[in-house]
């Protein structure tokens, strides 16, 4: 069929086909990777959110079951008036902001032979502390499941969520837990210790949960009741089940049973609320056995994929008219001489640099082509010159670094001890860029006589860059740091100097302290640095409670807040940057601030350059030879007081 027809006609046809073939074949390999990689993401990224918002969400529940089992543990071992009673736990709803209200009810006759029941009950309504007794003449709380449940089961538990009527009106769970004694060698329970929370905080952060344009969040109890929404009709209302059973839709059922029995999981889903197909990720809280799912809607995410690939398709139609047209004006002018260019480029790639190249008799894509190697060959012999210049250069480079890394190394303070004259504290840090030069600081000097000054931070980014910004906040910060002033004002001055003409971007997270070295006060900013910790003198660690400080450099008008504690003699504060939580090994895994708290717990009683020499040491040894990836920086300041160690 292709025998008598002329070479254009062939290039044209066999070209053309192969591309069409090869162009679908990509075509479809793209959709389909680009497809699974979109969704992957999308289930990494919902795991994350569902978990991150789960853990969040049950610090309070968390928070609140302390306080009745502390509570229920006293009852046990101490036996209290009814004046102490109420006294108790005026003092636990009042102290306690989480908890919206406490019971103590009692076993019938437990209390008093005298009377049936008792339960003294304080809860928060309208900013203020009220009080009843639950038990009337019928004492119906002995049937209410709060105290029911537990009984049963003898072991604390959170009861469904339901509307508190009469009282705050408001939607709330109850955290109850059994108390025993022990009467003629017998444990007795003796009732049952309670605390209620509000769910309307909830709510309102489930509710917050927005995915494109009609993704959104959902909770349900450990029955399967919804206890947000966003139809308010299912709330309290309907439970998963009766939605799916009124629907007819079995892997709502399916679903809905792996959500009550604590798993976790990524399904497709159709929206309650759009009926639109999306994925849904559910994750159970752990406290109380309720679960969250949030919705991500398809189409929604997935319309960039689709106007990708549809944008591929009209290119690739105009790109195989346009490659049409090409192969048949220049098939005929480009067979003859390209042989003999062969040739002669045959000869340059082994290394004949003298060759001459065919003559150019036209000044189309093949006498480009040969005039192209004909420039190719005389780049290729001042490439060669050229490149020793260029080896020379790189080493004026290197030295040029290292003159700027020696800079950078002297701005920070190095003489070790820094006051030896001084013997209410002790002070210790070091440095190691990931590259010649780094964006990682530290500084400490005195405000007065009393008051030292000292900050750790972290630039973003590497190298130059880096370094030149962290030399403007190390300056900064002497500047603005003044006798008189706290550190949040410090660094609100900071942050405006950085804001106001940064067009980089960059930006800077810093954790600045204020010690009175005489008494032990510590007045501290934090903007947005990892938390220190503090090794107390007994040996136990504790992390610097944050200020919630944003990096310095972003905005421009930003609040810093600061916050106190007290260092006794012999504690220590032990400062760092993310070098070192960070760091990998071979494996790409991260040291992790777990393993970090370990090992200062092993190195806690060294002295202060021993203990930062062997965390350096215990940073290479986990390593193990892999590249550094980021700067490490660690302080550690040990605390003495007027009477020295």
């Amino acid at each position: 069929m292709l025998k008598n027809k002329g070479i254009a006609f062939k290039l044209s046809f066999l070209i053309l086909m192969s591309s069409t073939l090869i162009f679908t074949f990509i075509f479809w390999y793209n959709y389909r990777f680009s497809h699974q990689v979109i969704v992957k993401y999308i289930e990494e990224n919902a795991r994350n959110l569902a978990q991150s918002t789960v853990n969040r969400l049950d610090k309070v529940p968390r928070t609140v079951e302390k306080v009745p089992k502390n509570l229920s543990y006293s009852l046990e071992a101490v036996s209290y008036t009814g004046g102490e009673l109420v006294a108790l736990l005026q003092s636990l709803v009042e102290n306690n902001p989480e908890i919206y209200g406490a019971a103590i009810a009692f076993e019938p006759y437990a209390y008093d032979r005298n009377a049936l029941c008792f339960a003294p009950y304080f809860y928060k309504c309208r900013g203020k502390t009220e009080f009843t007794y639950l038990g009337d003449e019928s004492c119906k709380y002995f049937y209410a499941d709060w105290y029911q449940i537990p009984k049963e089961l003898n072991h604390p538990v959170w009861t469904e969520p339901y509307y508190d009527e009469g009282r705050g009106n408001i939607l709330m769970s109850t955290y109850s837990v059994p108390f025993y004694r022990t009467v003629l060698g017998e444990r007795k329970l003796m009732g049952v210790v309670t605390a209620d929370i509000s769910l309307s905080w909830l709510q309102a952060n489930v509710a917050s949960i927005k995915i494109a344009q009609t993704g959104y969040g959902f909770l349900i109890s450990k029955n399967g009741t919804f206890v947000t929404h966003p139809d308010a009709g299912l709330i309290m209302n309907e439970t998963i089940f009766s939605v799916a059973e009124a629907r007819g839709d079995k892997l709502l059922r399916e679903v809905g049973r792996k959500m009550i029995s604590g798993k976790s999981g990524f399904v497709p889903f159709k929206s309650l609320r759009t009926g639109k197909k999306c994925w849904m990720v559910y994750v159970p809280f752990s406290s109380s056995g309720w679960s969250l799912a949030v919705l991500f809607p398809q189409d929604e995410l997935m319309a960039d994929v689709v106007r990708l690939n549809r944008t591929v398709i009209y290119l690739g139609l105009i790109g195989f008219l346009f490659l049409l047209v090409v192969i048949v004006l220049i098939a005929r002018s480009i067979t003859r001489p390209l042989s003999a260019l062969a040739n002669a480029t045959g000869d340059i790639a082994a290394g004949n640099l003298d060759i001459e190249l065919p003559p150019i008799k036209s000044l189309d894509e093949v006498g480009k082509l040969s005039h192209s190697f004909g420039d190719m060959k005389s780049s290729l012999k001042q490439y060669i010159e050229e490149l020793t210049e260029t080896t020379a250069a790189k080493e004026r480079i290197e030295s040029e670094l290292k003159i700027a890394h020696d800079i950078q190394m002297g701005m920070l303070p190095k003489i070790f001890p820094a006051f030896p004259n001084r013997k209410e504290f002790e002070i210790y840090a070091t440095i190691e860029p990931a590259k010649d030069v780094g964006g990682d600081l530290y500084d400490f000097f005195f405000l007065d006589e009393d008051h030292l000054c000292f900050t750790v931070g972290d630039v973003s980014g590497k190298g130059v860059p880096a370094s030149l910004f962290m030399a403007i906040t190390q300056t900064l910060v002497k500047t603005k740091a003044t006798k008189g002033l706290i550190s949040s004002t410090v660094l609100s001055r900071v942050n405006e100097d950085l804001s106001l003409d940064n067009p980089s971007l960059m930006f800077v997270t810093l954790f600045l302290g204020i010690l009175n070295i005489r008494t032990g006060d510590l007045e501290y900013c934090n903007g947005g640095h990892n938390p220190p910790y503090i090794i107390r003198a007994n040996g136990e660690l504790e992390s610097v409670e944050t200020t919630n400080g944003m990096a310095l450099g972003v905005v421009e008008d930003f609040h810093y807040k600061s916050k106190k504690v007290l260092l006794q003699k012999g504690d220590s504060l032990f400062l760092y940057s993310d070098g070192v939580t960070e760091a990998m090994n071979e494996n790409d895994e991260l040291f992790t601030e777990e393993r970090l708290e370990k090992e200062l717990k092993l190195l806690k009683d060294r002295p202060i350059q021993d203990l930062i020499n062997g965390m350096m040491e215990k940073l290479g040894a986990f390593s193990k030879g892999a590249p550094q990836s980021d700067d490490i920086t660690m302080m550690r300041l040990k605390f003495y007081g007027e009477q020295g160690r």
